[in-house]
């Protein structure tokens, strides 16, 4: 049998430094200790980690330590944010970005949201128009939806806002779409946000030129995403040439 040194391979040959005893009780009997108490719990996204986690909300208690024996209060720290995976510790305004599910969710309410409006003005009208509005849909994941259900629920929509197709974007619809755009917007990089504007463009040219109210729709849909209104004209205009 080879010795343990050989078994492990050449990194078994360097020698580790060791750590002085003496140095480490040192430290365990004079100097600052935080006691961690926790007061919450949750998911969140770890930058550390790169993905959802769960973590801990702690706050401290921070003590100067003599002969191992907490003996003089020194304030509190945090709180902070320690994610259960990796233990790394946090600014609570971590919390402010959604989890990757709960972003998900936002995308599809927000494609969603952008279809409705969109169609509002007048677009069930057209089978091309319900056409493109179905497939956006689906590539927000809902899968179950047909043609016949975004009629009814822009009709639906229509009557219980007495709004039935509106000359502009009015007060109401305005709303609705900073509601479901605005909280996602600084969460996209811009070619996000620039795309999600574009599917409710070529839905709104699927029968022809914009409409004034379409026009006034998606205008009020690029200020929600905080596009510029020069980016939203220059957006709208290339959504019209063929690629």
């Amino acid at each position: 049998m080879l010795p343990d040194r050989e078994r492990n391979g050449r990194n078994a040959s360097i020698p580790v430094k060791p750590v002085s005893r003496g140095r480490a009780l040192c430290r365990r009997m004079v100097g600052m200790h935080t006691a961690w108490d926790a007061v919450g719990d949750g998911e969140f996204f770890c930058p550390a980690c790169g993905g959802d986690r769960n973590y801990q909300r702690l706050t401290g208690r921070r003590r100067f330590v003599l002969l191992g024996l907490p003996v003089v209060p020194r304030g509190t720290r945090g709180p902070v944010i320690q994610c259960a995976a990796c233990q790394d510790l946090f600014d609570p305004d971590v919390l402010d970005h959604p989890t990757t599910t709960r972003l998900s969710a936002m995308l599809r309410d927000a494609v969603h949201t952008m279809v409705l409006a969109v169609l509002s003005t007048g677009g069930t009208g057209s089978r091309a128009v319900l056409e493109t509005a179905v497939c956006a849909l689906h590539g927000a994941g809902y899968d179950d939806c047909t043609e016949e259900q975004l009629v009814a629920l822009v009709d639906a929509l229509a009557t219980d806002a007495g709004r039935v197709t509106e000359p502009d974007c009015g007060p109401g619809l305005a709303i609705e779409l900073h509601e479901a755009l605005g909280p996602l917007a600084p969460h996209l990089a811009p070619a996000g946000r620039d795309a999600l504007l574009l599917q409710g463009a070529r839905i709104a040219l699927a029968d022809g030129p914009y409409t004034p109210a379409e026009r006034d729709v998606l205008s009020t849909a690029g200020c929600a995403l905080t596009i510029c209104s020069e980016d939203v004209t220059r957006l709208l205009a290339t959504a019209r040439t063929p690629s």
